[in-house]
C-alpha cells in the first residue's frame, strides 16, 4: 500500500466560512480577526486492487486552470481516471469541494469513472440546502452523471475497505480502514483531523457531538497504537501520515 497527501495548503474561515488562501510566510493572521486557519489534505492510497481518493478537498484551481486535486494526482505518478473509489467522510465544503469541476460554465464530476462512496442520510442533508457547509450546487452535478454508492451504517464496502457511521463532526460522518498487504490505513476525516488533537481533551463548538467527537478521538488513537495502524490527519499543518503510540496516558504521533 502506498499513500499520498494531496496537500492544498493553508485557509482562514471566518463566520462567512469563505477559505481564503493563507499563507504565514507572507500572510499577517492579525488581518483576518475571528478567523479559524485550517490545512486541507486529501489522500490517495493505492492497494493491491484500487486507487482510492479520501475526500476532495475544495475544488480550487491553478493558474492553468486546472484543479489542484488533478495535478496533485498527476504529481503522485497517477492519472485522475485511475481513481476508482473516492471515500467521502463528509460533504462539508472544504472536503467536498473536487468533487466537481467547473468547465465551459457547466460543473461536472471531476471523477466520473469512480465509485462515490457516501452516507444516503449526509447526501439527504446536503442536498436539502439548510447548511451553509454544504454546496447544493455540488451535489445536483455530481448526481446528473456520477456513480454514486449511497451507504447506511457502518459494513464492509469490499475485501479490505471498511466505514463505520461515527456521527460526532456531522450528524452523518463516517470513517475508514483500508487494509492492503499486511499494512492498515485510517482515515478519521474530522473526527480525527490533526495529531494535535490526540494530545489534548476538549469539545469543540464546530462539532456536532463535540463529547462524542472527544471520545472518539481517544478511541481511534488507542486502537491505532494498539494495532499499529496508519492514521491519516486531514487537516494537519505538519504531520499528514503518522504513526501513534501511546504510553503513560500520553499520545505522541511520528510521521511515516
Amino acid at each position: 500500500m502506498k499513500i499520498f497527501a494531496l496537500s492544498e495548503g493553508s485557509y482562514s474561515v471566518d463566520a462567512s466560512k469563505k477559505f481564503i488562501p493563507f499563507n504565514p510566510e507572507t500572510d499577517n493572521a492579525k488581518e483576518r480577526p475571528a478567523s479559524l486557519f485550517i490545512h486541507v489534505n486529501p489522500f490517495l492510497v493505492q492497494t493491491d486492487t484500487n486507487l482510492v481518493l479520501l475526500d476532495t478537498g475544495l475544488g480550487y484551481k491553478d493558474t492553468r486552470d486546472e484543479l489542484w486535486l488533478h495535478q496533485h494526482i498527476r504529481n503522485a505518478g497517477f492519472s485522475p481516471e485511475e481513481v476508482s473509489l473516492v471515500l467521502m467522510s463528509h460533504l462539508h465544503y472544504d472536503h467536498s469541494g473536487g468533487l466537481v469541476v467547473e468547465q465551459n460554465g457547466k460543473l461536472i464530476p471531476s471523477f466520473p469513472a469512480a465509485r462515490h462512496v457516501i452516507q444516503a442520510k449526509e447526501w439527504e442533508t446536503a442536498l436539502a440546502g439548510k447548511s451553509s457547509s454544504y454546496h447544493k450546487e455540488i451535489f445536483e452535478a455530481l448526481a446528473a452523471s456520477a456513480n454514486i454508492d449511497f451507504v447506511d451504517g457502518s459494513g464492509e464496502l469490499q475485501p479490505g475497505i471498511r466505514y463505520e457511521l461515527s456521527s460526532a463532526h456531522s450528524p452523518y460522518h463516517q470513517v475508514f480502514w483500508i487494509e492492503s498487504e499486511g499494512q492498515k490505513c485510517f482515515f478519521g476525516g474530522d473526527e480525527l483531523p490533526e495529531p494535535e488533537q490526540l494530545m489534548r481533551k476538549f469539545i469543540a463548538k464546530y462539532d456536532f457531538d463535540g463529547r462524542k467527537a472527544m471520545q472518539l478521538r481517544e478511541e481511534y488513537g488507542k486502537k491505532a497504537a494498539e494495532e499499529d495502524w496508519t492514521c491519516l490527519f486531514y487537516h494537519s499543518k505538519s504531520i499528514t501520515v503518522g504513526k501513534v503510540t501511546y504510553q503513560d496516558n500520553h499520545f505522541t504521533v511520528a510521521a511515516t
